[in-house]
């Protein structure tokens, strides 16, 4: 059962409502769950199909995609559901919001996920002006972390979630770990109306550091999931040390959050290739 000492909400990151049910059995909690395409194509349903050589249509894989969310939805209905829209790189706001409006009507838990890119914030900002509920994925700064407090200015706590992906920044040598802390910093001087998901998580130290931390939200896979349960679900406090394993710190600076979302800087080239990713991993399930 849930820790008394927990204060984080626990996502599952992944695209099975089978493996939900058994992460709810194994913690006895879950507070939601994120998708996005590449878990969608991992998906035993959707693995099979793939590997007798078929694949979906277009308005198959939506429906699909719609059947995932909605079991997952019916397993946690009070909780989260993320839910992301198809992005390539010539996506327009346009075309995300027309895919956002009809997401956002599949369950009543949806949180819609775009991509914290230019067209992404331009959707976002709209979406999240009309009450629609919101995470930005794909954020690798402090400084895309602010054009997302600055899209979404005036939502409610709750609606919006930022999504940094610590995992991808390990991969090329920077502590990721780092970058949730100087975002949770930097939010410390707003309204709180965003809140921070730690998302790309790879292991226990990473699932342990954001809780030290106090991120808001940390999405994570049903295998560190696991490790986190058979070690007894343990809360650290602040005599945990975090082994960064030698990554370099990311430094923090001083933001301000009072900018318009268009003044920030956007581009990160691992928000380009996460978002060539996605619209790959999608389109290899469409014929």
């Amino acid at each position: 059962m849930r820790p008394d000492t927990l204060r984080s909400r626990i996502f599952l990151d992944g695209g099975d409502p089978h493996e939900a049910q058994q992460a709810l059995a194994m913690l006895g909690f879950l507070d939601g769950q994120t998708t996005n395409p590449t878990l969608i194509a991992k998906n035993p349903q959707a693995k099979k199909l793939l590997e007798k050589g078929q694949k979906f249509t277009r308005e198959e894989i939506l429906n699909f995609y719609h059947f995932v969310v909605r079991e997952l939805s019916a397993l946690m209905p009070q909780g989260s559901i993320s839910i992301e829209v198809y992005a390539d790189l010539a996506t327009t706001a346009k075309d995300m919001l027309l895919q956002a409006e009809k997401m956002n009507g599949w369950i009543h838990n949806a949180h819609i996920k775009f991509p914290t890119s230019a067209e992404g914030l331009k959707a976002a900002e709209q979406a999240a002006a009309g009450g629609m509920r919101i995470n930005m994925t794909l954020c690798f700064t402090q400084e895309q972390a602010a054009a997302v407090y600055a899209a979404s200015r005036g939502a409610k706590r709750g609606n919006v979630f930022v999504s940094p992906f610590v995992g991808r920044l390990d991969d090329r040598g920077e502590d990721g770990m780092q970058l949730i802390a100087n975002i949770m910093k930097m939010y410390a001087q707003g309204d709180s109306h965003v809140e921070v998901l730690t998302a790309s998580v790879r292991n226990l130290g990473h699932l342990l550091r954001g809780l030290q931390l106090g991120s808001d939200i940390l999405t994570v896979p049903f295998t560190v999931l696991k490790e986190w349960a058979d070690q007894g679900l343990p809360v650290p406090g602040r005599g945990y040390t975090y082994d960064a394993k030698g990554l370099a710190p990311i430094p923090y600076r001083d933001i301000p959050l009072t900018l318009n979302w268009d003044q920030y800087h956007l581009d990160h080239d691992l928000t380009v290739k996460g978002t060539e990713r996605f619209s790959q991993d999608w389109n290899a399930l469409i014929t």
